[in-house]
């Protein structure tokens, strides 16, 4: 039912919802057309608005309507459009049936009440890594099943780093790696580039740093998170990182990348294609934790979701279009359309079968973890904001990283 507390939330929600969307989506416009009156037709709204009528991505929604005896009427959205236009739909009433959203933004749709649970909705996620469905976990409940995940790990150029000498092999941890950005710039060339900028981007790229030194987002000034900032802040004092990454957005880096000169980029999944064009032989590598082993990178990619109906009939129809997009088969063809890895052990085997050059990311999104884990919620858009200000405070020299960190604290509470 739509109760005015719902409303209120969904209203209050809104504000929270762009600032952790669009750290790895594309863009593009959609319509917002009415569910139709006619039972038959089901609604499915998406944020990929790049995948036009015809499309592999389309076709499969038409062949899940028909499997469950419906039309679809589907709709692709811009990522942070779809958000603030789902809250929208909510509080009248009109939500799509089935909302394939960026996972960051399902812990804010489901405290308004804009999101069925697992539990009413009776989709199955037991085969999907809990890792990456606790990106759509909140209060102990679960609000939906991702579609696929991508993360972030680092590139590395094989010919500069044979000409500087250094085995891709000994890079093990921040030690090790800081050791081959030496050797690197000893040769002549560059070390490591990333994106820092003072926006959700620059909080995506430390979080494996943060996250790989031990520290926790409830504690944004601990010894641990130190340790993450100074090592970055310690690569640009040493000139093993450019200066540019305190305006880098993700593309940037990697357009620097891909000049040829830098030996490393932290870059994602959505660059593969990019990789393979740059003209030089490339290798991935999962981001190292600092005393070794993979650090846990943030999760991007969408979750498949079932918005609340007036109409409670309508969830039995819902639940097999979901299901069926959610297949193995069917996973594993969207998720190789969008450079996804697969949120399941069983079609994870089957991206590196077909493609080997997938299996550091695998390896990567099983270390991951999701931005809003562990019940933050929406709490994570005023958490994060701290946490880029202090990068930005540290890397630009007007803090410590200590006391950019203290203040990130203070304000984040």
């Amino acid at each position: 039912m739509h109760s005015p507390s719902r409303r209120l939330l969904a209203t209050v929600a809104l504000s929270t919802v762009v600032a952790v969307v669009g750290t790895a989506c594309s863009s593009g416009a959609g319509s917002t057309d009415a569910k139709d009156a006619d039972s038959g037709t089901y609604t499915i709204w998406d944020p990929y608005p790049q995948f036009a009528k015809g499309s592999a991505w389309t076709k499969l929604l038409d062949k899940c309507g028909t499997q469950a005896g419906v039309k679809i009427q589907r709709t692709g959205f811009d990522t942070s459009d779809l958000a603030n236009k789902t809250l929208l739909a909510a509080q009248q009433g009109n939500s799509p049936d089935v909302l394939i959203v960026d996972n960051p933004v399902v812990s804010t749709l489901a405290e308004a009440g804009v999101l069925t649970t697992t539990d009413d909705n009776k989709l199955d996620t037991s085969d999907v890594d809990p890792n990456l469905l606790a990106a759509g976990q909140s209060g102990g409940k679960t609000y939906g099943t991702p579609i696929g995940a991508n993360t972030l790990a680092l590139y590395y150029n094989k010919e500069v780093l044979k000409d500087a000498g250094v085995d891709v092999s000994s890079v093990k941890d921040w030690k090790s790696l800081t050791a081959a950005l030496a050797k690197v710039k000893k040769a002549g060339k560059k070390g490591i580039t990333f994106s820092a900028i003072g926006t959700e981007e620059g909080s995506f790229q430390f979080l494996p740093w943060f996250w790989g030194a031990g520290a926790e987002l409830t504690e944004l000034d601990s010894a641990q998170a130190v340790s993450a900032l100074s090592l970055w802040q310690d690569w640009l004092k040493q000139g093993y990182a450019p200066n540019s990454v305190i305006n880098n957005t993700q593309t940037t880096s990697w357009q620097e990348f891909a000049g040829g000169d830098y030996a490393f980029a932290e870059n994602g999944t959505w660059q593969l294609a990019g990789a393979e064009k740059a003209g030089f032989e490339y290798g991935v590598l999962p981001i190292p934790g600092s005393e070794g082993g993979n650090a846990a990178a943030p999760t991007g990619g969408e979750f498949v979701t079932l918005p609340v109906q007036d109409d409670t009939g309508r969830y039995t129809t819902s639940q097999k279009l979901a299901t069926c997009l959610t297949s193995t088969q069917n996973l594993y063809d969207t998720d190789t359309t969008l450079s996804y890895v697969a949120p399941t052990s069983e079609v994870q085997s089957k991206q590196v079968a077909a493609n080997p050059a997938l299996k550091p990311w695998v390896g990567a999104v099983k270390s991951a973890k999701g931005r809003t884990s562990g019940d933050l919620g929406t709490k994570y858009p005023k958490i994060s904001e701290q946490l880029w200000k202090a990068v930005q405070s540290a890397l630009s020299g007007a803090k410590s990283p200590k006391d950019a960190l203290t203040s990130a604290q203070a304000a984040a509470e």
